[in-house]
């Protein structure tokens, strides 16, 4: 999917959230039920349409794999098919599939990327940064792991990412204490004479 098809998405999602939204707010209450109800027959139609789709495909079993593989690959078809609870991967599979998909651009920036647990739909990594990383190349892996992990997870519910967080990296600042041991006072010098 290229960058604008990727912004296009989002954006119809977003809509679609905005749309949702306003239902909530419709006073009538036969009105709304009567458009929850046609928004969730749309969305099951929607859902008998693609698992039909997907059984044609898999119907020659695994000459045809990789078509439904190559559709749980897609930004888009993805998405799709883990909102209808159709993708060929489950969860811990396709966080696994972003780790492996992103750990080689974190590396290239100076850090490690380990997946350490993924639990009810939450997903828990520690990133390594080397050390020589300023604080931008801390916000710039958290970036990279985050929109990796959401765009071939959409349903995680959360995503904690151990290791960005320590003073050294966090805002590119060591103290000097850190460097050259205790401080001291500049007042306790005492003054050439």
């Amino acid at each position: 999917m290229t960058t604008f098809e990727e912004k296009d998405f989002q954006t119809k999602v977003q809509r679609i959230g905005e749309l949702v939204g306003q239902l909530e707010k419709v006073s009538d209450p036969e009105s709304r039920a009567c458009a929850k109800t046609l928004v969730q027959v749309l969305l099951d139609l929607h859902a008998a349409g693609l698992e039909r789709a997907m059984e044609i495909i898999a119907k020659d079993g695994e000459t045809r794999q990789h078509v439904i593989d190559d559709l749980g690959r897609d930004p888009l078809v993805s998405s799709l098919l883990v909102l209808y609870g159709l993708h060929p991967l489950d969860f811990e599979g396709r966080v696994a599939q972003a780790i492996e998909k992103i750990a080689p651009r974190v590396r290239k920036s100076g850090g490690e990327l380990e997946l350490l647990e993924v639990k009810a739909n939450v997903v828990r990594v520690h990133v390594q940064l080397g050390g020589h990383s300023c604080g931008s190349t801390g916000k710039t892996i958290k970036a990279m792991v985050e929109d990796a992990i959401y765009e071939t997870a959409p349903d995680v519910s959360a995503l904690v990412i151990d290791g960005l967080d320590d003073e050294a990296h966090s805002n590119g600042f060591v103290p000097l204490g850190k460097l050259s041991g205790p401080i001291v006072a500049a007042s306790s010098i005492a003054e050439p004479v």
